[in-house]
């Protein structure tokens, strides 16, 4: 099945439901989307969620706002919301000018209820949970899934599990999903050993699975990509060029591609309009910058992966297939930076005042070395996504931040060690 940008929009199957299915994206099997819990065709590829009528931004007027403005680009016309979305697009202009764009733009989705992007994906997740009548729900997680799964599942009244590697995820998200009460299982692995075990649950039937291979996370996770083109439209009466964003199981580059696929199938989206997609990762975890530099049409796994990036600590980004057509039919690319540029970028951002953890400022920090490298033009419109919040991961915004400075119990003390005059 084509992921091509500029494919038809596809007619609709028997087995769709008020217009709605899924499909296999390699061979174009179509199945029904809520008679049975399915998350792969038959031959283990990964599924698409696909529409009779694909959505025009005429489409999204005085629908309100948040994730579920975008209604006619979702299965339901409503979910389980906390709410979610309408997140700001901050202006950073002493970045813009270090870096050396003529526009740059930062999408905080640190600013959702749980502080991550995953709560986009979690609305509507759980809401198909409730269609399917299932009622217990469980992921692998880096930490942000976890918190949002816990959240969600809580709001809806259904048992939640999560699988943590252990020693691995930071003490915010795992306090996220303790409070909201999941139950919490630490594994003596990876995510993606994680990952494996939590997909096994899901086939004997245990679980209902909500990482980012379940097709319905994803439709969620694309109004990040339909609000970037609004809100930039609106201030600037044009789409940017550019969206640079973090890449752990690459599910949001996936979204966003899919955003934009829909949009250009129902004729309101140009091509030439399409912003390219910049995937960037860590140094220590980068199989999709490996398979963008080689050409494949998927990644290799890496079974050792490390980075102070948490959330991207990720060796088998399982929606791959999915996202690489996305950065090649966009023109875009992908790059990995190491982990002190990371925090380097956390810090720049931060001195614009937007809190952010490590793995939201890799979009940032590979912003600056494609353009350092001349693949970012100086004249390009640029929207950086920074997908989790300040607080997220507190033990590595305290490393990077300065140090208190101790000082006497005395007003002539402090004003001593200020310098004032």
């Amino acid at each position: 099945m084509s992921l091509e940008l500029t494919a038809p929009a596809p007619d609709a199957p028997d087995v769709a439901d008020d217009g709605v299915w899924l499909a296999d994206i390699e061979t174009g099997e179509t199945y029904a989307p809520f008679d049975e819990i399915r998350y792969t065709g038959e031959d283990g590829n990964l599924l698409e969620v696909r529409y009779a009528d694909p959505p025009t931004f005429e489409d999204f007027r005085g629908q309100g706002r948040g994730v579920w403005r975008y209604r006619a680009a979702l299965p339901f016309d409503e979910g389980v919301s906390l709410p979610e979305g309408d997140t700001p697009l901050h202006e950073a202009p002493r970045l813009r000018e270090s870096i050396g764009v003529e526009t740059l733009r930062v999408k905080h989705e640190g600013m959702n209820p749980t502080g991550s992007f995953k709560d986009r994906g979690m609305t509507v997740g759980v809401r198909v949970a409730r269609e399917l009548g299932v009622d217990r729900l469980a992921c692998a997680s880096t930490g942000n899934t976890s918190a949002a799964l816990a959240a969600y599942g809580a709001r809806g009244g259904m048992e939640t599990l999560v699988l943590l590697p252990s020693g691995k995820v930071a003490a915010g998200k795992i306090a996220q999903a303790a409070l909201h009460d999941a139950r919490i299982l630490e594994v003596d692995g990876n995510f993606d050993a994680c990952l494996d075990i939590v997909q096994d649950l899901a086939r004997r039937g245990e679980v209902y699975l909500l990482n980012s291979l379940n097709p319905f996370r994803l439709e969620g996770q694309k109004t990040i990509g339909l609000e970037i083109l609004e809100e930039f439209r609106d201030d600037y009466g044009r789409f940017p060029d550019r969206i640079v964003l973090p890449v752990g199981n690459a599910g949001n580059t996936s979204a966003l591609y899919k955003a934009f696929r829909e949009l250009v199938q129902s004729g309101a989206l140009d091509p030439s309009e399409v912003p390219k997609l910049t995937g960037v990762q860590a140094e220590g975890a980068a199989p999709m910058v490996e398979a963008v530099e080689h050409g494949w049409a998927d990644t290799e796994r890496w079974e050792e992966v490390e980075t102070r990036a948490t959330a991207i600590r990720i060796g088998n980004p399982v929606n791959a297939p999915k996202a690489l057509p996305g950065i090649r039919e966009t023109g875009g690319t992908a790059v990995s930076v190491s982990d002190d540029a990371i925090t380097e970028a956390q810090r720049d951002l931060a001195k614009e005042g937007i809190g952010v953890e490590p793995a939201s400022a890799a979009s940032v920090a590979g912003l600056k070395k494609l353009r350092d490298r001349g693949v970012v033009d100086a004249d390009e419109d640029v929207v950086c996504l920074t997908t989790g919040h300040l607080l997220k991961d507190p033990d590595a915004a305290f490393e990077a931040g300065g140090d208190p400075e101790p000082v006497a119990n005395d007003t002539q003390a402090v004003l001593e060690h200020i310098g004032a005059k």
